[in-house]
């Protein structure tokens, strides 16, 4: 049995000691999205850190959390913050607490980030409805050992994003009165902004927004059996499209004036996908 494969069992068993819920729902919360949380019913809260075999969060802006509870009635997993690549753990690592919630019982993955405009069409507090992504690391969390039990060694990603998932994202869009774009996110590992060159070789493949995240949780997510979906918060234009520099305090700041507009966005979502 591999360590990883014992290390999530350990953590899945940790938790189901704190709470009897099944999550149907995991929402991971990306940099300045966090507060979603604190919506959350009955929860149960667990820091990270308490989690046999989860890293230590080392960025200042993720509370480290995990939120066991209920909204709209669906029973949900808020993930109150992510790890990073550009952390210095593996991706292997990083990606640990999405096999934990999956062997929970959890069903549906919806990933939220906040990334930078590529697609000229954007602009600063957009949200985007993920379509598909590219995975510009070079790296992928499959690497290794093989685990039968938690997934096929040569997982299908030609629908890595769940066409469900989405029609119940752009119906949520349109009861909530959000204007959600549509896009290709491209993962490059961070954690310096990527340069004006390497945005442009983005965009001339087809990305519409670029971010330091995401990607490894949604190969690990297929691999495991999740449906997924993804939002993108655009906090920022990319490197060399605006005459300024970039800065994480830009992003922050972006992500908390369109809060209120992305929490509509997952109230309704949540209630799309109650019986889906």
């Amino acid at each position: 049995m591999s360590t990883q494969y014992q290390q999530v069992k350990q953590a899945a068993a940790y938790i189901r000691e704190r709470t009897s819920l099944v999550p149907k729902v995991v929402l991971v919360l990306g940099s300045g999205l966090g507060d979603y949380a604190d919506r959350m019913q009955q929860a149960q809260v667990i820091s990270y850190e308490q989690i046999p075999g989860f890293p230590i969060s080392t960025v200042k802006e993720h509370k480290a959390k995990l939120i066991l509870g209920t909204l709209f009635d669906v029973p949900v997993a808020i993930m109150q913050g992510r790890y990073h690549y550009y952390e210095g753990y593996t991706q292997q690592q990083i990606t640990l607490p999405i096999r934990v919630l999956r062997a929970l019982g959890a069903e549906i993955l919806c990933l939220t980030n906040a990334s930078g405009g590529i697609n000229l069409s954007f602009e600063p507090g957009d949200l985007m409805m993920i379509d598909d992504h590219i995975n510009f690391s070079g790296v992928s969390p499959l690497i290794g050992e093989n685990v039968e039990e938690q997934g096929l060694r040569f997982p299908d990603m030609s629908m890595a994003y769940d066409k469900t998932l989405k029609q119940c994202l752009l119906r949520a869009a349109e009861k909530s009165g959000v204007d959600l774009k549509r896009g290709v996110y491209m993962m490059y590992t961070g954690p310096q902004f990527e340069t004006p060159a390497e945005i442009r070789f983005g965009r001339a493949i087809g990305a519409d927004a670029a971010g330091m995240s995401t990607v490894p949780e949604v190969i690990v997510g297929r691999h495991c059996g999740f449906r997924i979906c993804g939002v993108s918060c655009i906090t920022n234009m990319a490197a060399g499209i605006l005459d300024q520099p970039l800065s994480h305090i830009e992003v922050t700041e972006t992500a908390l004036k369109v809060k209120d507009q992305f929490a509509a966005l997952i109230d309704a979502f949540l209630r799309e996908v109650k019986e889906a």
